[in-house]
C-alpha cells in the first residue's frame, strides 16, 4: 500500500500549488523536497515517511507544470525566477521563516539557486545528483549543442512546437517504463566517471540521450533493465502525467538560455551549510560533475550512494533518508 500525506493546496506566486506536508508543525526548520523531470512530489514518498517519523517536518510540492499544480501556458512563466518564487510563496503560505531545500535532478538546480536569490529564507541546501556549478561563460544550450549535437534531449526540448512533448504525451506508460529503471552495470564511480558536463546538464557523448526517439520506439519486452517501481507506483506517475501532460516540465528546459542571460549579476557562491548526495551509476549527472563544488560552496559535505542510478531517492530510499536525517540533526539539531 502506498502511503502519502493528504494533498493540500496553496495559492502561491500566481498559481495554485499542490503539496504534501508531514511531521511536526512546530519544527523550526522544515525540509522542502523538490522533484525533477519527469517526476512529481510522489517521488519523495519514502522520504516523507522516514523524515516525518524521525521528527522532521517535511514538505513536498508538485512544482509548477506538474501533477496537482497549475500549468501556465506561457513558456517564460517557467523561468528560474518563477520556480524559486513559488517555493518562497509556499513558505509564506505556511508561515515558515526558513527551510532546508532538497532537490533532485531539475529540483536540484532550483534549490541551489534558492540561497543565491532568497538568502534570508534558506537555512541549508541538499543536492541529490545535481551539482552546483559556476555560471558558464556562454549560453549553456549552445555549449550542449557543441558537445553533444542536436539529438540531445535538452536540445530537442528547445523546439517550442512541441514535437518532443507530443511523443511523451502519446506514450505516457512507455515513457515511465523506459525512464524508471536501474542502469545496466557500469563503472561510473567518482574516480572513473566522465568529466563535468556543461552547466551540469550532460552525459557521456557515447550515451544515446535522444529520449523522445527512444521512447517513440520503446518496447518494454526487449528491455533487460530492472524496474524500480511497483505497478501501483508506476500507475501514480502515469495517471498524473496523462492529466498534466509533459509540456509544463519541458518548459523548464526552454528557459535555460533565459535563466543564463538573467543571472549575470548574481554571485554564485552558496553560503549556507550544504550537502551533495551523488549516485555512483548516474550517467546523466555522474559523481564527477560535482568536482570543484567546494570552490563555490565553503561549507559542503559529500556523500556517494553506491550502486544507484539517476532515481536515487527511489532506488536507495533508506540510504538517502538516513543521510538526510543524520546531516539535518548534526547540522541543525
Amino acid at each position: 500500500m502506498i502511503e502519502m500525506p493528504p494533498l493540500q493546496f496553496a495559492q502561491v506566486n500566481g498559481i495554485r500549488m499542490g503539496f504534501y506536508d508531514a511531521g511536526p508543525k512546530d519544527d523550526p526548520i522544515p525540509m522542502v523536497l523538490c522533484h525533477g523531470w519527469p517526476e512529481i512530489a510522489f517521488s519523495w514518498r519514502h522520504q516523507l515517511k522516514a523524515l516525518s517519523a524521525a521528527g522532521i517536518r517535511v514538505i513536498a510540492p508538485d512544482q509548477r507544470g506538474y501533477g496537482a499544480t497549475d500549468c501556465p501556458e506561457t513558456v517564460e512563466d517557467y523561468d528560474i525566477e518563477h520556480l524559486t518564487g513559488d517555493l518562497i510563496g509556499l513558505l509564506d503560505h505556511l508561515k515558515i521563516d526558513k527551510a532546508i531545500f532538497v532537490g533532485h535532478d531539475w529540483g536540484g538546480f532550483i534549490v541551489w539557486q534558492m540561497p543565491l536569490r532568497h538568502p534570508a529564507r534558506v537555512a541549508g541546501v541538499v543536492g541529490v545528483n545535481t551539482p552546483h556549478t559556476p555560471r558558464t561563460e556562454s549560453d549553456p544550450i549552445e555549449l550542449l549543442r557543441k558537445k553533444y549535437g542536436d539529438h540531445l534531449y535538452i536540445s530537442q526540448f528547445q523546439d517550442r512546437s512541441g514535437k518532443a512533448d507530443k511523443i511523451f504525451d502519446s506514450r505516457v506508460a512507455e515513457t515511465f517504463d523506459f525512464m524508471m529503471r536501474r542502469p545496466m552495470p557500469m563503472k561510473a564511480s567518482a574516480e572513473t566517471a566522465d568529466g563535468p558536463p556543461a552547466a551540469g546538464l550532460g552525459a557521456s557523448p557515447k550515451l544515446n540521450m535522444a529520449f523522445p526517439q527512444l521512447v517513440a520506439g520503446y518496447d518494454a519486452k526487449l528491455d533487460p533493465r530492472e524496474k524500480i517501481l511497483s505497478d501501483d507506483e508506476m500507475n501514480v506517475f502515469v495517471e498524473s502525467f496523462r492529466k498534466s501532460g509533459f509540456t509544463g516540465g519541458i518548459n523548464w528546459y526552454r528557459n535555460m538560455t533565459r535563466n543564463w542571460e538573467r543571472s549575470g549579476h548574481i554571485d554564485h557562491t552558496v553560503r549556507v551549510p550544504s550537502l551533495m548526495i551523488m549516485a555512483e551509476n548516474d550517467a546523466v549527472l555522474p559523481p564527477s560533475s560535482a568536482n570543484g563544488m567546494e570552490n563555490i560552496i565553503p561549507d559542503l559535505e559529500k556523500h556517494l550512494v553506491r550502486d544507484s542510478g539517476h532515481w536515487t531517492q527511489q532506488e536507495k530510499p533508506e540510504e538517502v533518508s538516513g543521510k538526510l536525517i543524520e546531516w539535518r540533526r548534526r547540522r541543525f539539531g
